[in-house]
């Protein structure tokens, strides 16, 4: 075996590195060092690299263990294994059609979760996203959900949900005068569930001084699903001068609550047209279609509104049935603080 002992291995030309035409090999339980670093252009093959590794790491990157710091600028490689930890103090993005992560533990820092990423967002690119539990690798359909659907505009949840206390969102009902001169009171029901109104201090009755139309907007109404909502409007007398024989401020059957009730649904991604209706009231067949509104100045009035979709055509009047109930006559009595 020829053997070559030497301090120092340079090119001919003394300014370079000589070049190992068919490689080299280092014996087991030998290395290589330098405090300059090692600098390989080619496949570099090793059953372990110890120490710091920086450049381009490319090719099958087979080989690399044991406890290297590695800074690179690009990894091209058809898989690579960590069996340790690994932190990533910098950005990650994954790019692919599937990430698997099994873990027991998933901590993410960050409050918000994003879900149906993409360059154009809109609510076509969102229609069906949301969270899917795995519940069954036998059984069909037997997946949990939740998901929000372009058709309804609200998320749905495949199973029943339970709550240790609710809270709904109050907001103040508006009104508007249609081109008839009715006074319109509109609730947004994709805004809340129960709404606030205050009859205005009017003096006498007519046209554009009581409300003519109750207007249920937003009425979720997948096509051909049916569903019903509730809905509250506490109303409040402003004036002592309702009631009695003008009807003023809804306070009596021929101009009370509930004779005229425009529905305008929510369907795949817009409001639709709608249709009017009146509404069923408590008392039989015969009965007045309105609940009326109490007289006394600062009375207050709970009317209850259940708008029911049958699954028919948004536009098919026997799709929709309103049904309306009222508690009212509340005020503060003289006991008390």
């Amino acid at each position: 075996m020829s053997r070559v002992r030497a301090d120092k291995l340079v090119n001919r030309a003394g300014s370079g590195a000589p070049e190992l035409t068919y490689g080299a090999q280092v014996l087991t339980g030998m290395g290589i060092t330098g405090a300059g670093g090692i600098n390989i252009t080619g496949v570099a093959t090793a059953g372990s690299f110890v120490g710091d590794i920086t450049g381009n790491v490319t090719g099958n990157a087979t080989g690399l263990t044991g406890t290297p710091d590695i800074t690179v600028d690009g990894i091209t490689a058809n898989d690579i294994n960590v069996s340790g930890s690994c932190t990533i103090t910098g950005n990650l993005t994954v790019d692919g059609t599937q990430t698997i992560v099994n873990t027991s533990t998933l901590d993410i820092a960050d409050k918000t979760v994003g879900i149906a990423s993409t360059t154009a967002a809109t609510d076509a690119t969102a229609d069906g996203a949301g969270i899917e539990i795995y519940a069954s690798s036998t059984v069909a359909s037997n997946n949990k959900t939740i998901l929000w659907q372009r058709d309804t505009g609200c998320f749905e949840f495949s199973e029943p949900t339970k709550h240790k206390g609710v809270v709904e969102t109050v907001a103040a009902a508006s009104t508007h005068t249609d081109t008839s001169g009715n006074v319109v009171l509109e609730l947004d029901m994709a805004a809340a569930t129960t709404f606030t109104h205050t009859i205005p201090a009017v003096s006498s009755a007519g046209r554009g001084l009581n409300i003519g139309i109750v207007s249920f907007k937003n009425m979720p109404a997948d096509n051909g699903v049916a569903n019903g909502q509730s809905v509250t409007v506490i109303f409040t007398q402003a004036s002592s001068a309702h009631g009695g024989a003008t009807g003023a401020g809804n306070t009596v059957a021929t101009n009370g609550i509930g004779a005229t009730c425009n529905i305008a649904a929510f369907e795949d991604g817009s409001v639709k047209a709608g249709i009017s209706t009146r509404a069923f009231v408590g008392g039989g067949t015969g009965a007045a279609s309105t609940v009326t509104l109490s007289p006394e100045k600062n009375d207050i009035d709970f009317v209850s509104f259940f708008v029911q979709y049958t699954g028919g055509t948004n536009t098919d009047l026997t799709s929709y049935k309103v049904y309306v109930t009222k508690n009212g006559g509340f005020n503060q009595g003289s006991v008390g603080v």
